[in-house]
């Protein structure tokens, strides 16, 4: 009689333990009275029929390692439902690109649940169908693509394999946030092949670059050289150009000085005899030189005559100044001792001595 009690106060016991359930923050009890959906337990105390009601389970998958490294999958089942922000890993797979390559590519899918009463009954199995659909669309979507294509473009990879998983999924109480591509990996001799390429395209570029420099250094020397040549020649012109400027100015100063002499001389004699005495000045002037020749005979100009008459003009002049006995000494007359002597000199035939 007295074990009755204690089944019975066990018997309590058990139901009181499971009809009491306490949820966690962040976490959801799916509940269901006589087999059908009945409400969502929230977070804190939850009391619930015996036997009458009772939690409903949900599959969940994990990707786990062990200590070697080696990963292995653990599915199960539990009765609290989370709200966060979950992971889903699974190992690679094998991919066939456009050009038939076969690579494998492991994902990563980050979901959370936002309906889990969806969560619960649309869909049997949910890790294991958002694991199968990443699959196929990651299929679907790299078989689309080359192999180049598929290595540089994980962004556009990424963003429409969330479209097609996001748009698949809503039905089953599942906002998926993210799918990441964790890694590509070509086979062994594709990756030989492309670094093989990508060595080629550095020393090409290197090839270019130092061709560039090269060129680019060619440029400025020319550059320099045409630049040296020009200031060179814009020197040598300003120099020219100040010569020019210089013998222009001395021409017209010598010019100026001539004809303020010239004009000086024209004063101080009687009109019209300046120019026989600048003709008689230069005959006097040009003798030296004549006589100072080694042969014998000496050409003068055909109109020998007239430069004599010039001569005695200037004589007279002279005389006619006060020259005096200066003068004479400076007349043809007087040079005729030690100057050539003017022989038959005609109007149009030279005189010779």
């Amino acid at each position: 009689m007295e074990i009755v009690p204690l089944v019975i106060a066990a018997l309590a016991a058990i139901l009181l333990f499971k009809s009491v359930k306490i949820i966690g923050q962040a976490e959801v009890m799916v509940i269901e009275r006589l087999g059908r959906f009945h409400r969502v337990g929230r977070s804190g105390l939850n009391i619930l029929i015996p036997i009458v009601e009772r939690p409903k389970s949900l599959d969940v998958r994990y990707l786990e390692s062990d200590v070697g490294g080696i990963r292995k999958i653990t599915s199960g089942s539990t009765i609290r439902i989370d709200l966060r922000e979950q992971v889903l890993n699974f190992p690679s797979q094998p991919v066939i690109t456009k050009d038939n390559v076969t690579i494998d590519i492991d994902a990563v899918l980050y979901y959370r649940v936002a309906d889990p009463q969806k969560a619960t009954y649309s869909v049997q199995n949910l890790p294991y169908a958002l694991e199968t659909l990443t699959r196929t669309t990651l299929r679907n979507i790299v078989g689309e693509m080359e192999l180049d294509a598929t290595l540089t473009s994980r962004d556009v990879i990424n963003r429409r394999m969330r479209e097609v998983i996001e748009d698949a999924s809503i039905g089953w109480g599942v906002d998926v946030t993210r799918v990441e591509l964790q890694s590509i990996e070509p086979p062994r001799d594709i990756q030989q092949s492309m670094e093989l390429q990508m060595r080629a395209e550095r020393e090409r570029r290197a090839a270019v670059t130092n061709a560039e420099a090269t060129k680019r250094a060619a440029i400025l020397e020319a550059e320099g050289v045409r630049e040296s040549q020009v200031l060179r020649a814009e020197g040598e012109r300003d120099a020219s150009v100040l010569r020019a400027t210089g013998l222009a100015e001395a021409r017209l100063a010598m010019a100026n000085a001539e004809a303020e002499a010239i004009r000086l001389i024209a004063a101080s004699l009687p009109d019209g005899q300046a120019s026989t005495y600048l003709l008689g000045q230069k005959y006097l002037d040009a003798l030296p030189a004549i006589s100072q020749g080694k042969g014998t005979t000496i050409f003068l100009p055909a109109e020998a005559t007239g430069m004599l008459g010039a001569l005695g003009g200037l004589r007279e002049m002279l005389r006619a100044q006060g020259g005096g006995q200066d003068t004479e000494k400076r007349t043809p007359g007087a040079l005729s001792s030690g100057a050539p002597r003017t022989l038959g000199g005609g109007p149009t035939d030279p005189a010779r001595t």
